[in-house]
Order: C-alpha cells, then structure tokens, then sequence
C-alpha cells in the first residue's frame, strides 16, 4: 500500500461553487495535510490536475485493473466528527467515455461501516451526495429512485443510497473502490466532504411525478402533456385495432385460439396437455395445439400510488371538490412480509392515476364543475378495449392476477391463482418476500386449501375458457444463494421450529423412525446429541452438510421432498373434488429446490417458473426438467428499460426501450426451441407507478401501456411479430 500527501499546486481558477450547507475537507487540486491520501493497485499520476471541456478543474484517479482496487482517505491524526452532518459529498466525474461504478465504504473507530455504490454515469462532473444514515428509495415508498444526476442549484447532483450505520462523531476513513475493473479506469476528483443539512435529499424527490402520473423530468415519445394529446393517441389507437384485428381474423384460430389446420388431438371440452412426437402441448377444448402466449395483470387497478404523507412528490394531486378527487382511496401494505421491509409511505391514502388518464381520455365532459357526478370507471369499455388490444397484439391469455370478469367475456381463455390463507403454521426459510412457507402438515392448511379451491372453483367448474389454476406464487421453497443454508433453507427453518409446528414433529419422526435414538442420529451426523429432547429445542443448530457424514444431506432432501409432496397433494386432491376438468398449473417458482420441482411434476399438470433471464434455459436446467417429463409454463418474464419514466427497469434491464422488443423476440424463440415448454406469459399489462405501486413500492417500467394507457408502440409491434410468428411456427 502506497501512503502519500499530495504536494501543493496552483491555484483553483475555474471551481464548482458549493451547495448550500455543504463543507469542503479535502481538495484534491489544492491538498493540504489534514488528509492522508493512501492507494491500493491505484495511482495519483504525477501531473497535479486537468482542465474538462467544462472548465473545472479535477485531478485523475487510477483504478487498475485487478481485484479490488482502491483510494482510501483518512485524518492526518485522531477522526472526523460528522455528527452534524446528514452526507458525505463527492465532486467527480468519469474520465473514460463509458459510466463507471464506484463503491464508497466509510468506516468509524468501532468498526461500524456504512457502504454506497456510485454509478457514474459518463459526461461533466456531479456532485456526489452519499447518505451518512442508511438511506435508500425505500424510505421514500419505491423500489427504485428518480434518476441521478439531476440539475439543483445549477449542479449536477448524483444522491445514492446507503446501507449500514457508522458512529458519525468517530469517522476515520472513506475509500473509493472499484470490482475487477477489466482495463485501467479513471476517475477525476475535485473534493470531498460533508453537508450538514438534507434539504438535497428532500429537493431530490421533490416534484417528481406530474398531473399524470409520469416523471416530471424525464422526456420519451409517448409522455403525455395534455388532455388533447390522450384523445388523440386513443382515437389514432381505435384504427390500428380495426386493422390489426381484421388481419387476425383469417387466421386459423378456432374458438379458443387453439391453430387449426395443422396438428389435431381429441377434443375433450376443457384445456388438457398431451405429449406428441417428443414435444409437450397445450390442447384447446376443440382439441387444436395451443401455445399460451399470456400476460400477467390485465386489470385496472394498477395506478393506484400512496399520496399520504409524501405530497410534494405530486406536481398536481385533485383538490377539493374537484371531480377527479373521487379517485383517492384509503389502503394498507404494512404486512409485515420481505416485500414491505424498509419501506416507508406504505398506508394511508392513495390516488389511482391510471383511472384519472382513462377518465381523461374517454370521459365525457362536465359543463358544471360543483355538479359534476363522481368518476366510475366504464368497466365494460375497458374490458373490451383490453380484450382488443391482447388479440390485435397476438396474445391468447389472460395471466395471473387479471381482472376476473375479462375471462367471463369468452374472448380469451384465462388462468386463476389460488391464493391460500389461513391460522395454520408457517415456516421461515430467510427469504419470506411473499411470506413464510406455509406448513402442509398442519391439519389446518387442508382446510384453508379446500376453502380456497372452492371459492376459486365455485363459479368456474364448468368454464371451457379457464385453463388452469396456480398454486400460490412464488413461495420460499429456498434461500437465495448456492450455499447449504439458502439450498437446504426449509429443512434448517423447520428445524429452529417448536414442536408445536406441525412440520417440525413430522421431521422428528423422520430422524426417529430412521435411527431409533440420539446416539443412531449422533454417529450419522457426526454430532453429540446428548439427549433426544435436544433436538426439539427451538435453539438446536443443526449441522451443514459435509462430505464426511452423507447422511445429513439425505435427510434433509428426504424430509424437503414429503414436505412438497404433502403440499402439492393437499392442493391436487381439493381441486380434483372441486374443479375435476381443469389443470393445476404449478407453483411459479421464483425460487425453488429439486425436491419442490419434482413433487410439483408429480401432483401439477404443469410445473410452472418465473424467469427473468434472457431465456428461459438461462433461468433453469432444462436437462434435469426433461427428466420429470412434465410439460413447462414461463408464468413470468420481462424486459425493461430506464427511458420511458417508472425508473426501475426490473430484473432483467435492457439499456433502451429499442431493445426490449428484440429482447423479447429472442426470449419467445428460446422457449418454442425448447419442446417442454407449452407458453410464456409476459409481466405485465401496465407500468407500474412511477412512485410505486401499493403492494410494495415496485415502480417497474414492465408495461405494454403506459400509466396514461398510451401503448409503447415499437414495442408493441415488435411483440405481435413475434407472437405471430410462434403461432406459425407451432402449427409446421
């Protein structure tokens, strides 16, 4: 490690003037010996510092090319007192022509780290703003923040988010460090320091979403800026259908969708699978193939946004007795669940900004404002403009989540979820997003599954236009990770149970029948266990796999395989009671285990996964799926962009909206290559708020519409080329 002070040089001619509240420690262009500059596989070059094209003046900062390279500042003696301090500030900019990723980790006497992650984006220099309290868009109701940088002040300022906590009266160092960089980054640094107030962090979330519900700042093709404009888009829209579903009707199609002319199975009056020459099928109740092509969330509810308690995030929210004010609403999100964690602004009021834009677009005019009856959304309007626009586009059914009454239209074949509630006991495996794993042992989780299946059955027994249902949605059947804990995370959480929880008396037993007493299940694990009772303590560390003592993983996949077989069963066996004639599509796995994959193939006409990943064979091993010889359902995927106003792209980021249609052209291809897979259903109908939604504060740029119900039309055509193209492709 190389220690130095930076020698003296001349003077600053062209500097950034300082935020309000904002206090230099450390100029990089004008050092001083307060601060010890030290770097690790990073140099300083010997030429003191650089003119940009803007006029600031900086000094370059080399990270080079290996695993962690790093700038480390500290006091030339004692710590720093930042206890009035709400940030550390940065004044950088990338010295490549690309964005670069920086990691910031301050430290305090104790030990206590607080760590951000700069992302750099190529262009002059910003202000960087890093968050001395763990701190993140989460604390203000969103998954993903406005974009950085933006203008204040005349400044370029980047806020990140923060994670950890620091004794702020004892800091002793801040480093700058980058992962693996491929070749030599540079970096130019002006200065550093603190900022005492947090008025930035609050201008930055000021005034960010507009009348409609869109980004305030942000420009693209298809954002709103009228009234006029949403009834023009709509009307122009109108023709396009007409076009589009005339050419639709010389296809093929029978009354399901299903491609005639082709390929023909028995018609058997419901949806079935059959298996032909090698390749799974989804049969119509006319008995023609039927590729599922799906999308997730057809509803009308999806723009609904807290306001509470963060109105000066809205430019404009309804007023009074203005008539779109009987949009708001009143909700709570506080569940308790991994998805709400670390939220804030997650009850309260909220306003519904998509029923605004429809009413905007298609509501009739009021001559007599203080008269004006209450917004109502014309359901049988929507519904046929939705059910519309799904056919134009080439789709063929409704995914999960999807408004009910759009699958009584018989239009277009759908799916239903089962969502199963109850008393009954659950089990922690550390990921718990949705909530904990629900206890199939538990006499009462058959009772809350025979309720739900009959309530979800009740009006759809006979329904030749449903499909199937699904079993939950992504549970926590693992932990994220590759580790023995995140693998083996449900035989572990069941373990640290009570023996009050049905599953941890049904493993008790497991290890009891297999070896009798302590001193059987002490030689096979290679523990001492003393005394069985031990065992049901909820304290008990169960031990990690290893090679020596093979007997511990078998148990565990042991008692995790019945764990999913009882789940499963339960399921299977209400639905053949009460819905006989249709199919039980699976668990869309966001996570899963082999043993859970494998009991789904066994009890489920279909065993169902949420893939965000280029292609669904990226998203699991299809060679180990062919062996269960089960056909296979894509019950999620999604690609998404930052340039189109919601700012988290999701999962599976593109860098433009250009690119998410070639994204999804390939990921469709991929899975009709693929002789298992029987559909893909895309996530979702709308974007989600920009603000987030309510559920969890999710603000995903997901939509074939956006939140002003304007379709993303290079997307959308690119998406009924490729869905058109699959149907063709199935029938040869």
């Amino acid at each position: 490690m190389l220690h130095r002070t930076l020698p003296a040089v001349f003077a600053l001619l062209f500097a950034q003037p300082l935020l309000a509240g904002q206090q230099t420690l450390f100029s990089f262009v004008r050092p001083t010996a307060v601060v010890q500059v030290a770097t690790e596989d990073a140099s300083l070059p010997q030429y003191n510092a650089e003119q940009t094209a803007e006029g600031e003046v900086l000094r370059r900062v080399v990270f080079n090319p290996v695993q962690r390279p790093s700038l480390r500042l500290s006091p030339q003696t004692g710590a720093w007192d930042w206890s009035n301090a709400s940030a550390m500030t940065l004044r950088l900019q990338s010295a490549m022509d690309w964005a670069l990723t920086l990691d910031v980790t301050l430290q305090s006497s104790d030990g206590k780290t607080l760590t951000s992650r700069i992302d750099l984006p190529a262009g002059p220099a910003q202000t960087v703003w890093v968050p001395l309290k763990a701190s993140s868009p989460l604390s203000q109701g969103m998954r993903a923040g406005p974009p950085m940088p933006w203008v204040h002040e005349g400044q370029r300022v980047l806020l990140t988010s923060s994670a950890g906590e620091l004794d702020l009266s004892q800091v002793v160092s801040v480093t700058l460090s980058m992962t693996k960089p491929n070749v030599a980054q540079s970096v130019l640094i002006e200065r550093f320091g603190t900022q005492d107030d947090d008025q930035l962090q609050k201008a930055a979330y000021t005034g960010i979403i507009d009348g409609y519900g869109q980004f305030s700042r942000g420009r693209w093709p298809e954002k709103v800026t009228s009234d006029e404009q949403l009834r023009s888009a709509a009307a122009k829209e109108q023709q396009q259908l007409k076009g589009w579903l005339a050419e639709r009707a010389k296809l093929p199609l029978d009354t399901f969708g299903g491609w005639k002319g082709g390929l023909s199975f028995e018609a058997k009056g419901f949806f079935r699978t059959e298996k032909r020459d090698g390749r799974w099928y989804l049969v119509t109740p006319e008995g023609h193939p039927f590729y599922s092509l799906g999308v997730n969330t057809v509803a009308a509810d999806g723009g609904r946004t807290y306001v509470e308690g963060r109105e000066a995030m809205f430019t404009s929210l309804p007023q009074g007795q203005e008539r779109l004010a009987s949009l708001y609403g009143e909700g709570n999100n506080h569940d308790g669940n991994g998805s709400s964690r670390g939220r804030a602004y997650n009850q309260g009021r909220w306003f519904d900004f998509y029923a605004a834009n429809l009413e905007r677009s298609y509501g009739q005019p009021c001559a007599d404002a203080s008269h004006c009856p209450a917004v109502s959304l014309d359901a049988k309007r929507w519904q046929s403009h939705a059910l519309d626009r799904l056919q134009a586009w080439g789709f063929n059914t409704l995914g999960n989540w999807s408004d009910p009454a759009l699958g009584q239209l018989g239009r277009v074949p759908y799916t239903l979820p089962l969502a199963i509630v109850g008393d009954y006991s659950s089990i922690s495996t550390g990921m718990d997003w949705w909530g904990a794993m629900p206890d199939p042992f538990d006499p009462r989780f058959a009772m809350a599954t025979e309720r739900a299946v009959a309530i979800a059955a009740r009006d759809h027994r006979d329904d030749p236009w449903l499909i199937g249902y699904f079993a939950d949605n992504e549970l926590a059947w693992a932990a994220p990770g590759d580790d023995p804990k995140a693998r083996y995370a449900l035989a572990f959480g069941t373990l640290r149970q009570t023996t009050d929880v049905a599953a941890k008396r049904a493993f008790l037993k497991q290890l009891r029948d297999k070896y009798r007493n302590q001193e059987g299940l002490s030689k096979a694990w290679g523990i001492q266990l003393t005394a069985w009772e031990l065992m049901e303590d909820p304290g008990f560390e169960a031990p990690l796999p290893n090679p020596e003592h093979p007997e511990i993983e078998a148990d565990y996949q042991y008692f995790q395989k019945v764990f999913a077989q009882t789940y499963f069963k339960t399921i299977d066996d209400a639905l053949n009671w009460h819905a006989p004639n249709h199919l039980l599509l699976g668990g869309r796995y966001a996570v899963s285990s082999p043993e859970a994959v494998a009991a789904c193939a066994e009890y489920c006409d279909v065993i169902s996964f949420n893939f965000y990943t280029p292609t669904p064979q990226d998203g699991y091993d299809f060679t180990q799926l062919k062996a269960l010889d089960k056909p296979v359902l894509v019950s999620e995927f999604q690609f998404g962009s930052r340039d189109r106003g919601p700012f988290w792209p999701g999962p599976m980021e593109v860098a433009r909206e250009e690119d998410r249609g070639p994204a999804y052209a390939n990921f469709l291809k991929a899975a009709l290559a693929e002789p298992m897979i029987v559909g893909a259903h895309w996530f979702q109908y709308m974007d989600q708020p920009a603000s987030g939604r309510l559920l969890d504060g999710e603000n995903g740029h997901f939509g074939l519409v956006g939140i002003t119900d304007v379709p993303f039309q290079g997307f959308i055509g690119a998406i009924r080329k490729a869905n058109l193209q699959a149907q063709e492709q199935l029938a040869k």
